[in-house]
């Protein structure tokens, strides 16, 4: 049974524009057991005070300072524990959901005891209908960790339910107690790395991660790194999977990861361009009607 309440956590630092959007669409999601706090990690763009007045029935947890993604939300989910909540969604706030996000990831949860974490379907907010998120692959042997889907048009080959390997930080739905049991959020792990250790954090402890893809987010990728591709965000990347590979002591990974990285590397930029071509120029086509 659907039970106890669910909490959706959303993370800010500096971004209010994009969480009030968030917001606005966490608004359109009509379930009385659902509770939605912002946790704010020290912002000092006015943040927490547009929140409060654009969202007076939203909670505000204001944090001292950025405790960055995994303290952050490792602070919303001791609040949301002291509220009663049964279960937690960790949602970006560069996202927006579907009004019917929630239920599939809970049913998911609440039908089969044997999953630990529900994630759903993640396209582009400016591509809707292109793929970001379709479930995931980690391979701690050679340091992959990387997205089913990403950048390939949505088609019915993604919108199949079943286990996959790892589960993004983007969105994810779990029991409070399956949280908890695992140790929550790394927070010495650092942007990026700590999804993929969570996802094999909770396999390891034999339950599984589901992907839901009747449930849709949109996501403005990597909004407060400065973009999918930026520098910042791959400098980042590559330094929480070294730190990865080694708290899961997968020694052959930290050897080969760093051979196989150029050639990782070049693969999505090739066809990160050549998206963002197809994109530029669809959009022309829709405004000069050629």
């Amino acid at each position: 049974m659907r039970n106890g309440i669910t909490g959706v956590i959303v993370l800010n630092w500096n971004g209010a524009a994009d969480t009030l959007a968030c917001l606005s669409s966490l608004a359109k999601v009509r379930d009385p057991a659902c509770r939605v706090l912002v946790v704010d990690n020290g912002s000092t763009d006015n943040s927490v005070e547009l929140i409060r007045s654009g969202f007076p029935e939203v909670a505000v947890l204001p944090l001292a300072g950025n405790a960055g993604y995994a303290g952050g939300n490792n602070a919303g989910f001791a609040w949301m524990e002291r509220q009663g909540a049964t279960r937690v969604v960790f949602l970006n706030n560069d996202t927006v959901v579907d009004a019917g996000f929630l239920a599939p990831l809970v049913d998911a949860l609440v039908l089969d005891p044997g999953t630990g974490i529900a994630v759903p379907k993640i396209c582009y907010m400016d591509d809707p209908g292109r793929i970001w998120y379709a479930g995931g692959e980690i391979r701690t042997a050679t340091g992959l960790v990387r997205h089913v889907g990403i950048r390939k048009k949505d088609s019915t080959r993604y919108s199949v339910p079943g286990t996959t390997g790892y589960a993004t930080g983007c969105c994810l739905a779990m029991r409070c107690r399956d949280f908890a049991d695992a140790g929550g959020f790394d927070e010495g792990l650092g942007m990026y790395g700590e999804d993929a250790d969570l996802s094999l954090r909770v396999r390891g402890s034999g339950l599984k991660i589901r992907y839901v893809p009747s449930s849709t987010v949109w996501h403005r990728v990597s909004a407060s790194v400065g973009g999918e591709m930026s520098a910042r965000k791959q400098v980042r990347k590559i330094g929480s999977t070294f730190r990865l590979l080694l708290k899961h002591r997968s020694w052959t990974g930290v050897v080969l990861y760093p051979l196989l990285l150029p050639f990782r590397s070049a693969a999505p930029l090739f066809r990160h361009l050549l998206s963002e071509r197809a994109f530029h120029r669809g959009k022309h086509r829709e405004t000069t009607g050629s």
